[in-house]
């Protein structure tokens, strides 16, 4: 059975995203058209051989627009551009943010949706070398990806699904949620908390090894290793944590945590998260 192909207009081809989604679109049966305004980003869009379409032609007859920009330009590059696409088609952007925060240009016939990849998971069964050294995903090593869609429409879902697994690949499944619980994702979930974690533990190798004094290839070869049990043990439960071991975390989460630290995942507090990220001064619902 022979999939469907799609026009899709990416926006922004030439920045970092840009250029990780047009390279995979590349590799499709998709009809893809590239826009970039930036002379930069138009010399690295060519450099890789691809044609530079004007935005208001490649959005006129698109199925899908993939807004691959920065959050802070969302609001601005909406505007300009929701207005000329056509009725029915689909405004993609890839980070929930500006669309939870309602920031972005709407119109009733064109569909709303987020897109974000999960990247490839600390479990995944690699095999070759490609598979080790795509740490971020979209090259070599597969991944999921999370997506919403404002619409009851299968046709619609589909057709998201589909530049979602063109422009992530190689992408395993793909998870359908809300926009709003895509915000809890990311960036409560994965940012506020896990990214957070891992900065911490360089904050505490880098204590260890220059404050202390202990010789850093020890210092990184037990945290790397203990990094690896620790999210085995903590989010799978392959062993269990040792007595003296939890003792210490209860230390641990004494002495780091705050008491009240779930309250991140209030709407309040995403509001307030968000605002933050994208310079506002606040969210007003």
């Amino acid at each position: 059975m022979t999939e469907s192909t799609y026009k899709i207009a990416v926006i922004g081809a030439g920045g970092k995203m840009g250029m990780r989604v047009s390279n995979n679109l590349d590799k499709t049966a998709h009809e893809a058209f590239y826009v970039e305004n930036s002379p930069a980003g138009r010399d690295r869009t060519i450099a890789a051989g691809r044609e530079l379409t004007d935005a208001s032609d490649a959005v006129a007859d698109a199925d899908i627009v993939v807004f691959a920009v920065p959050d802070l330009a969302l609001a601005s590059v909406t505007a300009d551009l929701v207005p000329q696409m056509k009725s029915g088609a689909i405004a993609l952007t890839l980070d929930p943010a500006a669309a939870y925060a309602g920031l972005l240009t709407d119109r009733d016939d064109v569909i709303r949706a987020v897109a974000h990849p999960c990247h490839p998971s600390i479990f995944l069964q690699r095999t070759t070398p490609e598979e080790y050294a795509d740490t971020f995903g979209g090259i070599a090593a597969p991944q999921d990806a999370i997506a919403a869609v404002e619409s009851d429409d299968p046709a619609k879902a589909a057709i998201v699904e589909a530049t979602v697994r063109a422009i992530y690949a190689p992408v395993i499944d793909v998870h359908f949620v809300t926009i709003k619980q895509l915000a809890q994702l990311e960036p409560t979930l994965v940012e506020t908390v896990a990214c957070m974690i891992g900065a911490l533990l360089n904050e505490a190798l880098d204590e260890a090894i220059h404050t202390m004094g202990v010789p850093e290839a020890a210092a990184r070869s037990i945290l790397y290793g203990h990094t690896q049990v620790a999210l085995a043990n903590g989010l799978r439960g392959d062993n269990p944590f040792s007595d003296a071991c939890l003792i210490a975390m209860d230390y641990g989460r004494e002495s780091i945590i705050k008491d009240d630290w779930k309250k991140i995942f209030r709407d309040d507090e995403l509001d307030k998260n968000l605002a933050r990220m994208l310079h506002l001064e606040s969210i007003e619902r």
